[in-house]
């Protein structure tokens, strides 16, 4: 009978736990991390699958965790009681799928060839309307002044960290999950897990973040300013004639120009144009434009939350370098957002039509979430203050801006 409990007790996890406890750290922080994705709502599309792929990494004797390459890209593990190392790089697919798991061979397939984030770029893109941009272009720069927490954390960031490894915490800044893994993965893999749970993270607190800088950089006048009474005042020159083709040849043009300058941009750039295209050209594509936005992009999304999340095992999380991420993103985050109302508060020094500088806070990726908290702001200041429509301006400019700053990112430092 005691045989019987011992061989039991052997086949739990639970002496796996007493030799590393750390394991229970991450655990809770699954259990953290499912709790704000199902109860709080934040991200749960993505938040959901990343915490519960980093659950089932963390169980001991799972085999669910990916395993972190050194920095020559070799591996250790133990295979019939022996302990191997071999240059993944060298390891055939099937090869990793039958000696490191299944989440291994996912991984190496789907997130470090650079697969799924261009995918999920292109349902993106599928399900961005840029006619708001388009009818104010003026307000698409602001998109790019968002920007600014991307290289003014790269500056700092550096003096503490490898240039690779501070470009990939910078881009958080850029408020773009998908850009932010695509980024770490050409940059530095070993921190795409904590480097997606704080891009993420950030995003879902956009609610929180966007009102305490505005808070501190705006003043009340400034936040009233109404921009329908503006154009009013100020009418714009110009008029579009014909949308639909406008909308048509945004996406192609847009992927030439950004092409020929930032080549290394074209994976996120041209994936998001293409979907967008889709969407625009109407029912002669109506089931691309389906598949993109739905079948798609659903199931990249869902690997890419269980790959991070199983990247986030106790070696590659628990460290100093995982706090430095977490505090550095919150400060690209809001410097991006700070960069933003800076450069609309310079415009209305030179300009007599003056800007709302919540069209400035709103330069970030997070689309439109960024737009419906700043049109919030507004409207408590004055309930006829509807902003939302020329924040999406620069929101929607937004995606694209930090697209073309991880390409840059990615040509000096890749």
């Amino acid at each position: 009978m005691t045989e019987i409990f011992s061989k039991i007790y052997e086949m739990t996890a639970f002496d796996s736990i007493m030799e590393q406890p750390s394991c229970l750290a991450m655990i809770l922080l699954a259990f953290v991390l499912l709790y704000l994705g199902i109860k709080k709502e934040y991200e749960p599309l993505l938040l959901v699958p990343i915490a519960f792929g980093v659950l089932i990494a963390n169980i001991p004797g799972g085999n669910m965790g990916v395993i972190p390459t050194d920095g020559e890209g070799f591996v250790t593990y133990m295979l019939e009681g022996a302990e191997v190392k071999k240059n993944i790089y060298q390891m055939s697919l099937p090869e990793i799928a039958h000696d490191l798991g299944i989440m291994n061979f996912l991984y190496y397939a789907l997130i470090k060839s650079g697969l799924l984030p261009p995918i999920i770029f292109m349902g993106v893109g599928a399900l961005t309307d840029f006619g708001p941009m388009l009818r104010n272009l003026k307000l698409a720069i602001f998109g790019a002044g968002a920007q600014f927490g991307i290289f003014a954390v790269l500056l700092i960031a550096s003096q503490f960290f490898e240039i690779e490894e501070a470009a990939s915490l910078a881009i958080i800044g850029g408020a773009d999950g998908p850009t932010a893994i695509f980024t770490t993965l050409k940059l530095a893999p070993h921190l795409l897990g904590p480097i997606a749970i704080a891009a993420y993270s950030y995003m879902a607190l956009v609610p929180v973040i966007v009102p305490l800088v505005v808070k501190l950089t705006c003043n009340e006048k400034e936040l009233k300013i109404n921009m329908k009474e503006q154009d009013k005042l100020y009418p714009s020159t110009g008029e579009i004639k014909n949308m639909r083709v406008l909308k048509i040849l945004f996406p192609i043009i847009t992927t030439a120009i950004v092409g020929l300058i930032v080549p290394d941009a074209v994976s996120l750039i041209g994936m998001l144009m293409f979907g967008n295209l889709l969407k625009e050209i109407g029912n002669n594509t109506s089931r691309l434009f389906n598949a993109a936005s739905n079948g798609i992009m659903n199931a990249a999304t869902i690997f890419l939350g269980l790959c991070v999340g199983a990247t986030m095992t106790t070696d590659s999380f628990l460290n100093f370098t995982t706090i430095g991420i977490v505090t550095g993103g919150f400060f690209a985050f809001g410097f991006s957002i700070f960069g933003g109302i800076m450069l609309v508060k310079i415009m209305n020094m030179f300009s007599k039509k003056q800007i709302n500088p919540l069209v400035g806070a709103t330069g970030l990726s997070a689309v439109p979430m960024a737009s419906r908290v700043a049109n919030e702001i507004a409207l408590k200041y004055d309930p006829k203050n509807h902003v939302l429509n020329y924040c999406m301006s620069s929101n929607v400019a937004g995606v694209i801006g930090s697209a073309v700053a991880a390409g840059i990112l990615i040509a000096f430092l890749g």
